[in-house]
């Protein structure tokens, strides 16, 4: 059975990989490990199009951890409004911006274990920069990516770390931090929740999920 998936999971990938390439692509403007930080804790909930605009904002304004770590609550949530949950991504941002900039001299620390005490930082967060910045193997869970292996039959679970671990024992470490990039193109133009395409899907025949015609 576990070979069965697994070589499920590799035509999966190769399939993948032959539509979206392989070109790590993060959808979130960024110069290093601490913007990315940043513009992923915002991202919860909102596209990354408006976090985007909002980021370019919020940087020019705090260029560095310092900066952001010792900015005022209210400027903050200012700026960051049109993200949703202003409130709360402000504290997060403020407090992770001041340990990064207190505890590590203002690099993001490159540890799963480390990056998880940051204030505001997850699982999720926490593999977006493992994978994009620091190349290190990691699975990111979104929503995308959790309903997407759902339907194609790789996992059973609906919790995000579960999902996490169900994946990291079939899919090949290479392709850990891909699955995420390529995943979230597919849940966008071919495999939206509410409308899937599955007539024009290159996975269709492998599918469990898929809409029958």
């Amino acid at each position: 059975m576990a070979s069965t998936i697994k070589t499920k999971a590799a035509e999966i990938c190769r399939r993948l990989n032959q539509y979206y390439s392989t070109d790590l692509t993060c959808y979130l403007d960024h110069v290093d490990a601490w913007q990315l930080l940043t513009a992923t804790i915002l991202s919860a909930q909102c596209t990354d199009a408006r976090v985007n605009i909002v980021t370019k904002d919020l940087f020019r304004r705090y260029p560095t951890p310092e900066a952001l770590g010792n900015a005022k609550l209210k400027d903050v949530e200012k700026i960051i409004h049109s993200t949703g949950f202003y409130h709360a991504k402000a504290e997060h941002i403020i407090a992770c911006s001041k340990v990064i900039a207190e505890q590590y001299q203002g690099e993001v620390p490159d540890d799963i274990e480390l990056l998880t005490k940051l204030p505001g930082v997850g699982r999720k967060t926490a593999n977006v920069i493992l994978g994009n910045v620091y190349h290190k193997p990691s699975i990111v869970v979104d929503t995308h990516v959790k309903r997407i292996s759902k339907k194609l039959g790789l996992t059973r679970s609906d919790d995000p770390v579960q999902v996490e671990k169900d994946l990291m024992k079939i899919l090949p470490k290479e392709q850990w931090i891909l699955w995420n990039i390529q995943i979230i193109a597919h849940g966008r133009s071919i495999c939206p929740a509410r409308n899937p395409h599955c007539e024009e899907c290159f996975l269709r025949d492998i599918c469990p999920g898929r809409t029958k015609s």
